[in-house]
C-alpha cells in the first residue's frame, strides 16, 4: 500500500512540474509570439503605406547577415537546429529568439516572402529552454521542454491549439508523437492562445462557402487533387533545398549572396507588378478560398519563397505552404469545375501535410481553421498527399523512423 502511495505522488509532483512549467512557458512565450505578431501586422502595413521600401530589401538581407554571424555561434540552421536540440536534448540557445525576432521583422518589412509559424517554432523553443534554465533544480527533460515552447508560439500565432500541441510533438521523428510531452504543450498551447488574444492577436479561420456532398465522384477528384498536390509539396521541397545549396556554394560570400538575392527579388517584384509575393500572404490564402487566384501564383511563391529563405533572409515556410497550396487547389478546383472553394482548403493543408510529413496535425489544422463539415474530404487528402510525397521534407533535420508504405522502420527498407 505505500509503495502504491509513494508512487501515486511521484507521478502527481511529475504533474505539477510540467503543468506549472505549460503555464508558464504559454504566458512567456504566448506572450512573445503576440508581441511579434503585433510587430508583424505593423511591418505589413508600414510596407503597404510605403512601397518603395522594397528597395532596401537587398541592405536589410545584408544587416540580416551580419546578425547571424555575430550573434551566436550555431550558425544559421532556422528550425533544424530546434529539431536537432530536441533529438539531442540539448537546450535552444537564448539568443535564438532575439535573432529570429528582429531578422524575420526586417524580412516582412522590406517585402521578403516568408511566412511567421516557422519562425515562432524558434522563438518558442529558445524561449521554453531559458525558462527550464531558470528551473534548472527541477531537472526537467530538454526534449519535453523544447516541444513545450514550441507549441506556445505556434498556437499563440496561429490560434490552433490542438495542432499546436499534436505538431510539437509529431514533427521531429516522424512516425513516432512524444506523448510524455502531452501535459505540457497542451497547457502551454491553451495558455499562449489565450495571451495572445487578450494582447489583440486573434486566432486564424476561414469559412468554407460551400461544401459539396459526400459522392464517389467527388472523392475520385479529391483523391487526384491530393495526388497533385504531393507533386507541388515535393517541388517547393526541392526548391528550398536547391536554393540554399546555390546561395552557400563555397564561391559566395555570405553578404554577397543575401544581396544578390535581395536584388533579384526587387526585379521579380517589379516585373509582376503585384506585392501578392511579399510577407506571408494571409490575404491571398483568404481570397483563394472564396475562389480567386491568379493562375500563376503558386509557382511564383515557390520561387520568391525559396529565393528568400534560400539565402539569408528569415521567416517561416509554413504560411507559404499554406499560400501554395490553396491557390493550387483553388485553380485546380475551376480548370476541373470542382468547386475552388473546397479545393483551395484541402490544397491548403494537404501541401502542408506534404512538406512536413505530419498528417495528424495536419487534420486538426483543417478542423480548427475550417470545422469539421468537410472533415471527410480532408481527411481522405491529407492521407494521399502524405503516402504520395514521399520522404521529401523542409526540414533536413526531420527524421523518418518508420516506412510510409509498410509497418517496418525506415532503417529496415534502406
Amino acid at each position: 500500500m505505500k509503495d502504491t502511495i509513494d508512487y501515486y505522488f511521484t507521478r502527481l509532483g511529475a504533474f505539477m512540474r510540467w503543468s506549472v512549467f505549460g503555464v508558464l512557458t504559454g504566458l512567456v512565450a504566448g506572450g512573445f509570439a503576440a508581441i511579434f505578431a503585433l510587430a508583424l501586422s505593423w511591418a505589413a502595413n508600414y510596407r503597404t503605406a510605403h512601397p518603395m521600401i522594397l528597395f532596401g530589401l537587398p541592405l536589410a538581407g545584408l544587416a540580416i547577415s551580419g546578425l547571424y554571424y555575430h550573434l551566436g555561434k550555431k550558425g544559421d540552421q532556422g528550425t533544424n537546429l530546434v529539431i536537432e536540440s530536441v533529438r539531442k536534448k540539448e537546450d535552444v540557445p537564448w539568443y535564438v529568439a532575439i535573432r529570429i525576432f528582429a531578422a524575420t521583422f526586417l524580412t516582412h518589412l522590406f517585402g521578403g516572402s516568408a511566412g511567421r509559424e516557422g519562425a515562432a517554432l524558434q522563438m518558442g523553443g529558445s524561449i521554453s529552454s531559458t525558462i527550464a534554465q531558470v528551473l534548472y533544480t527541477w531537472k526537467l527533460d530538454r526534449t519535453t521542454v523544447i516541444m513545450t515552447g514550441m507549441a506556445a508560439s505556434f498556437s499563440a500565432l496561429f490560434g490552433t491549439p490542438l495542432a499546436a500541441t499534436v505538431f510539437a510533438m509529431e514533427m521531429v521523428n516522424v512516425g513516432e508523437i512524444y506523448y510524455s510531452a502531452l501535459v505540457p504543450c497542451s497547457f502551454a498551447a491553451v495558455v499562449g492562445m489565450m495571451v495572445a488574444k487578450l494582447m489583440g492577436v486573434e486566432p486564424e479561420g476561414f469559412d468554407l462557402p460551400f461544401v459539396p456532398e459526400l459522392t464517389p465522384y467527388n472523392l475520385i477528384m479529391v483523391i487526384l487533387l491530393a495526388a497533385l498536390c504531393a507533386v507541388v509539396s515535393v517541388t517547393f521541397c526541392v526548391a528550398m533545398k536547391r536554393s540554399h545549396k546555390f546561395f552557400h556554394e563555397p564561391f559566395w560570400n555570405h553578404y554577397a549572396a543575401v544581396f544578390t538575392a535581395g536584388c533579384i527579388l526587387v526585379i521579380l517584384n517589379l516585373l509582376v507588378q503585384t506585392t501578392d509575393y511579399m510577407g506571408a500572404g494571409m490575404e491571398v490564402i483568404a481570397n483563394a478560398i472564396r475562389g480567386n487566384v491568379r493562375p500563376e501564383a503558386f509557382l511564383l511563391k515557390i520561387i520568391f519563397t525559396a529565393i528568400t529563405l534560400g539565402s539569408c533572409y528569415k521567416g517561416g515556410e509554413i504560411v507559404p505552404s499554406f499560400y501554395i497550396g490553396a491557390t493550387f487547389g483553388c485553380l485546380f478546383g475551376q480548370i476541373a469545375g470542382f468547386s475552388p472553394s473546397i479545393c483551395a482548403a484541402l490544397g491548403m493543408v494537404s501541401v502542408f501535410c506534404g512538406v512536413t510529413n505530419c498528417p495528424i496535425s495536419s487534420i486538426l489544422i483543417a478542423a480548427e481553421l475550417f470545422g469539421f463539415e468537410g472533415i471527410y474530404y480532408f481527411l481522405i487528402c491529407i492521407s494521399v498527399s502524405y503516402m504520395l510525397s514521399g520522404y521529401y521534407s523542409l526540414y533536413s533535420s526531420q527524421k523518418i523512423v518508420y516506412n510510409k508504405y509498410t509497418v517496418h522502420s525506415e532503417q529496415e527498407f534502406k
